[in-house]
């Protein structure tokens, strides 16, 4: 695919140049409590804008049903954007509208605008092919060149991802270019021992990852909300924490086919667990106590990984070389249940080894926690489409950049 350096090399000064990025930030009524997404992109936009580009940049935020809602509105991202580049970023209060039109029509050299979410058009996210073409075809009339940029929605097949890119010329930005660079490291020659941390609520959402992962990894190790299923299905009780039983019979098949391969299956020992889940809007105190992980009471739910459990898991990636992690350990949103998080994140920073957080909630964690984002190799801004890269599918995103 063309990289944006090959796109500078040839001339942008006057154009206007379309940047689909991922300003999907979590909000707290208008304020950001995230900014990682938006100063992902800040380099690709401060590098058309110095070229001379009239830059547009286009996004979603959250799951509006086609239509605006003020609740999602980009507003606050795009007034953010303004404060990290330095410079006024005007704001189109639709997507493909009058006031997008102007806007964009307003723009002079280096000057930058945001659009409103895109899936404020109910274009953006349909399934129907004339659909989505046509709301491209509207979004075509904004620029002269796309960028594509926003990696965190590579994986969707939506008009400004998928359909618009082959209606401009167009290039990757520098932020999908190091994702897949890195992303390569991750199952192109890697360097071993190779260790994978998975975490997170549902086990449904990581099979896919786990199946490719075991042609591949050295070591993979579970927490979260789906370790109790595992659990499960290794015949133990786990109370009232969260289980997909529906799940077991997959999860018996990959433990099996991790031990043919010789793969090692890492679970938690200890587990802390509470009788009700925890409060995260007041984070009042709970109560709670560290148990046996095959000894969960019943009327108790797993909440968090345990302090034996986190001394296993850092001893477990203590001599990784290569370390991809996606998703919490725990409750991390609440005090009494962010250790296990804390305590994979404190092993990667110590790790020698080259580690790659994997988007979403492990990324929002690391921040959340105070970690130093450059004590990381790589923290990804696309969590889905992370895992759909290692799972080895093809995302139509980036098939839509390629030449």
């Amino acid at each position: 695919m063309k990289t944006i350096d090959e796109l500078l090399a040839g001339g942008v000064a006057g154009k206007r140049v379309f940047v689909r990025a991922d300003l999907n930030v979590p909000l707290s009524g208008t304020t950001i409590t995230d900014d990682g997404r938006i100063r992902a992109v800040q380099p690709t936009v401060e590098k058309l804008a110095a070229a001379g580009a009239r830059v547009v940049v286009a996004s979603h935020l959250g799951r509006p049903k086609g239509a605006p809602d003020p609740a999602f509105s980009l507003a606050p991202a795009a007034a953010r954007l303004g404060e990290l580049i330095g410079a006024d970023v005007a704001f189109a209060t639709d997507t493909v509208g009058e006031s997008a039109r102007a806007t964009v029509a307003a723009l002079t050299d280096g000057k930058v605008a945001v659009i409103e979410n895109l899936r404020f058009n109910p274009g953006e996210t349909s399934k129907d092919d004339a659909e989505r073409g046509a709301f491209a075809d509207q979004l075509a009339k904004l620029a002269d060149v796309y960028v594509g940029d926003g990696f965190g929605a590579v994986h969707r097949k939506h008009a400004s991802v998928f359909d618009l890119p082959a209606r401009l010329p167009h290039a990757a930005g520098d932020l999908i270019a190091t994702e897949v660079g890195v992303l390569k490291k991750l199952t192109e020659d890697v360097e071993r021992p190779y260790a994978v941390v998975l975490g997170g609520s549902k086990v449904s959402d990581k099979l896919g990852v786990i199946d490719h992962l075991l042609e591949r990894a050295d070591r993979i190790l579970i927490g979260g909300g789906m370790a109790y299923t595992f659990l499960k299905a290794q015949g133990h009780e786990v109370g009232s924490s969260l289980l997909q039983e529906d799940q077991i019979p997959a999860v018996l098949e990959y433990l099996k086919r991790a031990e043919e391969k010789g793969v090692e299956f890492v679970l938690p020992v200890d587990v802390v667990v509470s009788a009700q889940f925890p409060d995260l809007g007041t984070k009042a105190p709970t109560e709670h106590r560290t148990v046996a992980a095959d000894a969960i009471p019943a009327g108790f739910m797993g909440l968090d990984n345990g302090p034996e459990t986190n001394k296993l898991y850092a001893s477990k990636l203590a001599d990784a070389v290569t370390v991809f992690w996606n998703g919490p350990m725990g409750v991390f949103e609440h005090p009494d249940y962010a250790e296990g998080t804390r305590a994979v994140a404190q092993a990667l920073v110590d790790s020698q080894g080259f580690s790659v957080v994997g988007g979403g909630d492990s990324a929002a964690a690391v921040r959340i926690l105070g970690f130093d984002e450059n004590a990381f190799g790589h923290i990804s801004t696309g969590g889905g489409a992370s895992l759909e890269y290692l799972e080895g599918k093809t995302l139509p995103g980036l098939a839509a950049l390629e030449d």
